[in-house]
């Protein structure tokens, strides 16, 4: 079972380095691509120093930011001035990766929705995801759900089936190498799309595998037990691509804090991860990133 972080890495962020570097839109659109150029140079060196270090402390999975590129979807990447530096880099960092067996995915935000029924946002939504997929191409690797691209259906829109129906329609909207790498996860509303749900609803239609969030599950089963959940999303990913797991604890039981929203996640994790017997690769979403891994309970 291999264990990873998102985005963040608290210690290299005190030396300020970051992938994280963006701008307002207004500072956008008064320095142009020009500047973006210069912050996604900057973000893809600090990219390599991330993939360097993972390596370092025997870290096999890691969650890419998605503000590597910032405004992403205002202009073609290989028309930044730096585009041959930072093409160089990425395939760099991605034989890196490969050398190590550390395995690099995508989260996409949640403003990301296929399934909106305004045909703007879904516009938008393709064009953001495609773009995710192309950072993977760059650095050389194959379309696979083994570089997942991760994302929620969103929300039910007052008809969860019909919402599904469109998520799947708009699904054929994307290129080939995105439908390969897109995978969707459960949500932690009862409102929303359980494990059981997306089973029947988007893999056994599209046949995209399912990342299990066992927070979320917490809050919206389906009527399975964790085990279950577990099992039946682990049936979803294809043979010879290890499936991938979310894994976070309660902040309000951290702090001992009502006042706290309930699926906010926690700084550590200190309960063990039970797996049933499988061996699934799972990113720690806690708020201390790389700590967590480090100050787990095993």
């Amino acid at each position: 079972m291999n264990l990873g972080y998102a985005c963040i890495n608290t210690a290299l962020s005190e030396n300020k380095i970051t992938t994280n570097r963006t701008m307002r839109r207004k500072t956008f659109d008064a320095k142009g691509i020009d500047y973006v150029s210069d912050l996604a140079l900057a973000n893809v060196k600090d990219l390599k120093t991330y993939v360097q270090w993972n390596n370092e402390m025997k870290i096999k999975l890691f969650r890419l930011s998605s503000q590597i590129f910032p405004w992403s979807d205002e202009y073609f990447v290989n028309h930044l001035k730096d585009y041959d530096e930072i093409s160089e880099l990425m395939l760099e960092i991605g034989k890196i990766a490969k050398d190590a067996g550390q395995r690099l995915t995508m989260h996409p935000g949640p403003y990301n929705c296929l399934a909106s029924p305004t045909q703007k946002v879904v516009d938008k939504t393709v064009r953001e995801l495609n773009f995710h997929s192309e950072q993977f191409n760059m650095m050389g690797y194959d379309p696979s759900p083994h570089n997942k691209i991760n994302i929620h259906v969103g929300g039910a829109y007052g008809d969860k089936e019909t919402t599904l129906k469109r998520f799947c329609k708009n699904f054929h909207l994307l290129n080939e190498d995105t439908k390969k790498r897109l995978v969707v996860e459960n949500d932690d509303s009862p409102n929303e799309y359980s494990v059981k749900d997306l089973v029947k609803g988007v893999h056994l239609e599209l046949g995209i595998p399912i990342t299990f969030d066992y927070f979320h599950h917490k809050f919206n089963t389906g009527g399975l037990t964790e085990k279950e959940a577990l099992i039946a999303a682990a049936s979803t990913w294809p043979e010879g691509v290890t499936q991938c797991c979310h894994y976070s604890e309660s902040r309000r039981k951290e702090k001992l804090d009502e006042s706290i929203r309930p699926q906010a996640h926690s700084d550590l994790i200190y309960e063990k991860i039970q797996t049933y017997g499988l061996e699934p690769d799972i990113v720690i979403e806690a708020k201390l990133k790389e700590q967590a891994i480090f100050k787990r309970v095993l």
